[in-house]
């Protein structure tokens, strides 16, 4: 599910999802700015459907390993303070 494997293409698996998603977070976005970019991005790619659960999984998997943040109801790259 988070790692592609035998039977979930790199496109399916959440850390494809995630690269997806952190490719459109140029500057901090809004949940449903990003689903509509990553979804149109995936669209002219021709890559695997992607649903609504599917993005919100890989939100979570994204928000979970630290590499996004959320500041004042937008999503944005986790900022690395040395």
């Amino acid at each position: 599910m988070i790692l592609p494997g035998k039977h979930l293409t790199p496109q399916r698996a959440l850390i494809g999802v995630g690269a997806d998603i952190l490719s459109q977070l140029d500057c901090p976005r809004d949940v449903s700015e990003l689903w509509d970019r990553v979804r149109s991005v995936r669209a002219g790619q021709m890559a695997t459907a992607l649903t609504y659960d599917w993005f919100i999984l890989a939100l979570t998997f994204l928000f979970t390993i630290q590499a996004i943040d959320e500041v004042d109801g937008l999503l944005q790259p986790a900022s690395r303070a040395s």
